[in-house]
């Protein structure tokens, strides 16, 4: 395949494939994948939570991810072909991660991530867009990818044999090009696992839901006094409530539509005790509603002003680990009810 650029004044210059050289070691191509993981994987997108992980026989996964629905992926990078022995390797990885649990990989993450305070359970939630209602039961299976410039037969067959008796391998091929002047691309094409193999998703749905008595005993004092007015508001306002497993959502209806406003959690959530927004991601009012950006800019700042409200991820939370004054809980409040009228007044996307 010829790969070509296109300038201005409409004339091409030629990307020429060229191999990954020897002073392109290793470390570059886990620099590459590791800031761009996603499309390795058949579903497109992928969390990385280690690099160079070292395994209980002293081995080092190259980099080690979590899909969506929570399965462990091991990445095993080789910049040029794939020896015989790069599936055996592999295996002896997935091994080692199918013996971790929550809390190690959370310990994992925690290490590359550089911080101690980041939960697995919230900061996957949020790079995945999933709504906190979503139940996800981490290392239920495990994953293999391997990287290469080239697949050999003798990989592809044998990857291809392991997925047939369960075991999920993806293969992918990567080709580097470099045009005059120093510009560099770098393509990818998944060669073994593109055919469908997803697991079944745990959902809240499967899960008992936590009753509106079940959760306010789940508070402190604290949580009681601001849920205690959230609650009143949504039976004032009519507001449809949502309960999951842990918390629930306040939501705006709109002609039989529930368009969420905000999630509440208890003290035990992994979230803590705390409101959550809902103005980005799946079933947000980015996603959801005709509310102009700018507005959704607006509704977000005033939360900040609040001094209420902290980043996390694309959405805001209002941690409830004390006494809110009654001016603190009146100001939450208003914006619940302004991020309310927003959504009735814009409706939903056409």
């Amino acid at each position: 395949m010829r790969l070509f650029g296109i300038h201005s004044d409409g004339k091409f210059s030629e990307y020429v494939q060229t191999p990954f050289q020897v002073d392109h070691e290793e470390a570059v191509l886990e620099d590459w994948l590791e800031s761009n993981p996603d499309g390795i994987v058949e579903e497109g997108k992928l969390l990385v939570v280690g690099r160079q992980v070292v395994t209980n026989f002293g081995g080092f996964v190259d980099l080690l991810g979590i899909d969506q629905y929570g399965s462990v992926v091991v990445i095993e990078l080789k910049r040029n072909r794939t020896p015989r022995d790069t599936l055996a390797q592999a295996l002896e990885y997935a091994s080692f991660a199918e013996r971790l649990d929550a809390e190690q990989l959370e310990g994992i993450l925690r290490l590359y991530q550089k911080n101690d305070s980041v939960s697995l359970a919230e900061y996957h939630r949020v790079y995945f867009e999933l709504s906190p209602d979503e139940a996800i039961a981490f290392n239920k299976d495990q994953r293999i990818v391997i990287v290469g410039q080239t697949i050999t037969p003798e990989i592809r067959q044998t990857a291809s044999f392991l997925r047939s008796k369960g075991v999920r391998v993806t293969c992918v091929e990567f080709s580097f090009f470099q045009a005059t002047g120093g510009t560099r691309l770098l393509s990818q094409e998944i060669v073994v696992g593109q055919e469908a193999d997803k697991p079944t998703t745990p959902t809240s749905g499967s899960l008992p839901t936590v009753t509106e008595n079940g959760f306010m005993t789940a508070l402190d004092d604290n949580g009681r006094a601001v849920f205690s007015r959230i609650l009143s508001l949504a039976k004032e306002k009519s507001m449809p409530l949502h309960w999951g497993t842990k918390g629930f959502s306040l939501n705006v209806d709109l002609d039989g539509t529930h368009v969420a406003v905000i999630y509440g959690y208890p003290v035990a959530a992994v979230f803590k005790q705390s409101v959550y927004t809902t103005m980005a991601g799946q079933g947000s009012m980015t996603s959801k509603t005709a509310v102009p950006e700018d507005v959704i800019k607006d509704l977000r700042a005033k939360a900040q002003a609040t001094g209420l409200f902290s980043p996390a991820g694309r959405e805001l939370k209002c941690l409830i680990n004390r006494a809110f004054t009654e001016a603190e809980v009146t100001g939450l409040i208003s914006w619940i009810e302004a991020v309310a009228e927003a959504i009735r007044q814009y409706g939903l996307k056409e």
